[in-house]
């Protein structure tokens, strides 16, 4: 018996009895395109190899992490600059739309496509998060499976496309995450960031304009109807807590009518149909190909292009030089000198490190206040103008000035953002960044302990601001910077103050501040390091 044909005239005990046991048959499999004996196509290898990557998901489900610490996940691919010298994103994430029915294996095609693209920074977005919120009313007929969830009035568009939007700029963005055993939306939603490539899978994926706007690849996925109900009897019946009545009363009521009305004709639009869903490693080859000769135009360099620039320009007005007063010469004195062993090179930058932190300090705005004194006099006095302060320092040697931040600003909020240098394109690459919440109101203290071509910290301011950080909120510190790094930084964000404790002037062939601080880098001295074969870390 066609199972389309006897759920369309109503079911008696017997055949309810028959769909128990196709249930029995198809929960027996493992994912999404797991049919019992129903005969598979053979697998095509694609191209290029699969490779776990990172990547983030708006779904519930996240994937196991590359590597993991007590409080922190660390991946080992990063990614590179999405930005130009000036500091302006114009590397848009590629955005693949995925559509069709429900069930129909659009997040078996998704993750199939983000393993074969091999590249990192993958996000898979679903159109499931967007549900609108449900009224008590609503809530109710959802219950009693009388709710259409797969008509478009079902769907917060506004918010989608909004996010999507942000999403294909490179920007921060919060997702909600539905839950479907309750209908609504739960109090925490996920914090999303760093895209390359974006899969956009939803059943109404092709069913707004504004969204077809943001688009770069539509994909339709096209899998048999009876194949996609069982799956949905499957999913719904073990992930969403429903029951069999339910599921084929609301399938007949609501699902297939919406396919039919909604979903199916947008096909139309697609670029690429692919039949079989996730069976079809010959399209998914395809898309892949297309993918990467996408990404390969849109490739950037940003180091090459800051060694070359600004020279011979005067210093900006938002550099601050710590006064070289006798003092933090002679401290330099130390620090430089080659000789100097690891005790007193440590000693002594943090001594330097704490003047330069309370020299930063004084350029935050301060509103006047009233204080009343123990003897009852008034004091007129100073206060931070804003909400708060939060360090964020950039691995791994920015985050030798963390405990002199912490000793100048009690109870600070810190964050990390990890850059190191592709040994093979010389590019800066973001590998890891940990922000506290809501550091969008903050005033934000940028730590480096170095700065030379300023390429790394043209790519963490540019990640502050994707989280929407004010520009004239940044301040970036450095012990030690040179003219190339302040000039790059300055001209791509002049609203930035820079402060550090000197400038030298040249940077070499190796992209090492000369006369600088000497060794390898600032954090192998003051950890007592040699530098890895695989590790650069990035100035």
């Amino acid at each position: 018996m066609d199972p389309l044909s006897f759920l369309s005239t109503g079911q008696t005990q017997s055949e309810l009895t028959f769909l128990s046991l196709v249930l029995l048959l198809f929960t027996s499999g493992s994912g999404d395109d797991s049919l019992g004996s129903l005969p598979k196509h053979p697998r095509c290898p694609l191209t290029p190899s699969l490779s776990p990557r990172k990547r983030t998901t708006s779904q519930s489900k996240t994937e196991p992490p590359l590597l993991r610490t007590n409080k922190r996940t660390i991946y080992t691919a990063g990614r590179p600059p999405w930005y130009n010298v000036t500091g302006t994103t114009f590397k848009e994430a590629f955005v693949i739309g995925l559509c069709g029915g429900s069930a129909s294996g659009k997040t078996t095609v998704a993750n199939k496509i983000i393993e074969a693209l091999d590249v990192p920074w993958v996000v898979l977005l679903s159109m499931d998060s967007f549900y609108k919120v449900l009224t008590k009313d609503e809530q109710e007929l959802a219950a009693k499976n009388e709710y259409n969830f797969d008509h478009p009035e079902a769907f917060d568009f506004e918010l989608l496309v909004t996010v999507l939007r942000k999403l294909k700029k490179g920007k921060s963005i919060k997702v909600p995450v539905y839950d479907f055993t309750s209908h609504c939306r739960r109090k925490e939603w996920k914090t999303v960031y760093g895209a390359n490539v974006v899969i956009f899978e939803g059943i109404l994926a092709f069913a707004n304009k504004e969204l077809l706007k943001l688009l770069d690849m539509k994909v339709f996925v096209d899998t048999d109807s009876d194949i996609r109900l069982v799956r949905r009897l499957k999913r719904d019946i073990s992930d969403r807590g429903r029951d069999i009545n339910g599921v084929i009363k609301q399938y007949n009521k609501f699902v297939k009518p919406s396919f039919e009305q909604y979903i199916e004709p947008t096909v139309q639009v697609a670029d690429i149909v692919v039949p079989r869903g996730g069976e079809n490693f010959v399209a998914l080859d395809l898309i892949v190909q297309h993918v990467h000769s996408q990404l390969e135009k849109r490739e950037i360099t940003v180091r090459s292009a800051l060694a070359s620039a600004h020279q011979g320009q005067p210093l900006p007005k938002t550099l601050s030089v710590l006064e070289s007063t006798p003092q933090v010469r002679g401290m330099h004195t130390i620090i430089r000198n080659k000789d100097t062993n690891r005790d007193e090179f440590i000693f002594y930058s943090k001594r330097l490190m704490r003047l330069l932190i309370e020299h930063a300090l004084s350029f935050l705005p301060l509103k006047p206040v009233q204080v009343e004194t123990p003897q009852g006099s008034i004091y007129e006095g100073k206060r931070l103008s804003g909400k708060r302060i939060t360090g964020v320092s950039i691995l791994r040697a920015g985050e030798t000035m963390e405990q002199a931040l912490m000793h100048v600003c009690k109870d600070i909020r810190l964050g990390k953002i990890l850059i190191q240098t592709n040994h093979d394109t010389g590019e800066p690459e973001l590998h890891y960044l940990r922000l506290p919440k809501d550091i969008s109101e903050d005033y934000v203290i940028l730590m480096d302990s170095t700065v030379s071509t300023g390429a790394a910290a043209l790519m963490a301011v540019r990640v502050l601001l994707d989280h929407d950080v004010q520009e004239d909120k940044i301040f970036l510190l450095s012990l030690l910077m040179a003219e190339m790094g302040v000039h790059s930084v300055a001209y791509a964000f002049p609203k930035v103050r820079i402060i550090t404790t000197a400038v030298d002037k040249k940077v070499n062939n190796e992209f090492h501040i000369i006369p600088g601080i000497g060794g390898c880098n600032f954090g192998d001295r003051y950890f007592g390091t040699d530098t890895p074969s695989d590790w650069t870390e990035s100035d």
